[in-house]
């Protein structure tokens, strides 16, 4: 039983190695054999090799593996420097994966087969996808790069090292829920502006709407509200690309409810999901009933992350979450209900991200999740006077009128379950 178990972790190493020089080996299909370093062959054997320096090590001791690593690297130094005056190819990708390669046929044989041809596939993807990975860097500008290690500064570096305590009045104020939650704003909000850079807004208001909703569904509702002012004729599909930003927008905030609070999650999700539906629905059957959007303005992207808008929503979201905690003290459940009212002028997220930290705290949930749907309706209908004021009465009333059915689907159905 032993021999054919270690016969079928050798055999695993084998097509790991396989898998990898497979891709290397159609990568460098166009070169005669013997000119390049490694093939199909040559990948399967290193994975074998590591397969059996692990089989043997299990009996010598793991030094073994070090010193046939070591010999491996020395002969791939040599051909790479052969290589090298013949072709003037100076890129290392090759000799890296022939030594990732035979650690992965070590690590099959080890045991750890999911790892290792999870690690196979990933490495094959990476090697296969060289000409769209390229092609994403040639298209990144120097201030999209600045907003990804942005990101990663306030995530990775920052948000682990902030107390996880409260403080100040009734605790209301912990710099890590605070924080956590900018970086999970500044995270949809970043996938929101790359899946536009990836789709293209020129594709037509609707995959902008659906795109730009996790963005700002208010910035996408300006800006396509000002296209209808220039050509009237696009009323339809622009009230289309204006919905399905706001469809968008309600499906967001149940998102962030979802990760933040499960239970406001629950409480939102047959109220948001209805307003959703209504508004996507009736965003396709305006999209249907138009000619082809053929205006090639593009709506404009904002930087993906500014760190100092990031600050500021903490700060904004800092102090909702006190006021939201005064006003209930003072006032009531009315009191939530008035910030709500207030802040959803501005942003749904902030009462959102809010009502569903207070709420695991101990706030009624019930309250919590009238007070989001409140913040969403008066959203809802400032985005409708906006396209009203910009675009013109007849976007108006098409926009309009759906929120406005939505808004009061959505308020119906909150009440009743509540």
């Amino acid at each position: 039983m032993a021999e054919l178990e270690n016969f079928k972790l050798l055999g695993i190493a084998l097509s790991l190695g396989l898998l990898i020089g497979l891709e290397r080996g159609w990568r460098e299909r166009e070169r005669r054999e013997g000119m390049r370093i490694a093939g199909l062959r040559t990948y399967g054997l290193i994975s074998f090799l590591g397969g059996v320096s692990a089989l043997l090590a299990r009996e010598t001791g793991p030094l073994l593996i070090g010193f046939v690593f070591i010999a491996l690297a020395l002969v791939l130094l040599v051909a790479y420097t052969q290589n090298l005056k013949k072709f003037e190819d100076v890129g290392i990708t090759s000799m890296i994966a022939s030594l990732l390669t035979f650690i992965l046929g070590a690590l099959a044989v080890f045991g750890h087969v999911v790892l290792a041809a999870a690690a196979a596939v990933v490495t094959t993807l990476l090697l296969g996808f060289k000409p769209l990975l390229h092609g994403w860097v040639g298209k990144l500008d120097q201030r999209e790069l600045e907003a990804t290690l942005k990101l990663l500064l306030i995530s990775v570096v920052m948000l682990p090292i902030l107390p996880d305590q409260g403080y100040g009045p009734w605790q209301v104020f912990n710099p890590y829920h605070v924080w956590w939650m900018v970086v999970l704003i500044a995270g949809v909000s970043y996938l929101g502006y790359f899946a536009i850079r990836i789709a293209g807004d020129r594709h037509g208001p609707v995959v902008t709407g659906v795109f730009g909703g996790l963005v700002s569904s208010t910035a996408v509702s300006i800006n396509l509200a000002r296209l209808a002012k220039t050509d009237p004729a696009l009323c339809n599909a622009l009230t289309a690309g204006i919905l399905t930003a706001c469809a968008t927008m309600f499906a967001r905030t149940l998102l962030l409810a979802s990760i933040v609070n499960p239970a406001l999650f629950q409480q939102l999700l047959s109220s948001l999901l209805a307003m959703s539906l209504l508004t996507y629905l009736a965003a396709l059957l305006l999209w249907l009933n138009t000619r082809s959007l053929q205006n090639n303005q593009e709506i404009p992207l904002q930087n993906p992350f500014q760190l100092g808008m990031a600050l500021k929503f903490g700060l904004f979201l800092s102090v909702i979450m006190l006021l939201s905690r005064v006003l209930q003290i003072q006032f009531g459940d009315a009191g939530a209900y008035v910030l709500a009212s207030i802040s959803g002028v501005a942003d749904v997220d902030p009462i959102t991200l809010s009502m569903a930290q207070l709420s695991k705290q101990g706030m009624d949930i019930s309250v919590a999740g009238r007070a989001v749907l409140i913040a969403v309706a008066v959203n809802s209908g400032f985005k409708s006077l906006m396209a009203w004021v910009i675009g013109g009465h007849a976007l108006g009333l098409r926009v309009g009128g759906v929120l406005v059915a939505a808004i009061v689907l959505g308020l119906l159905i909150g009440w009743r379950l509540s």
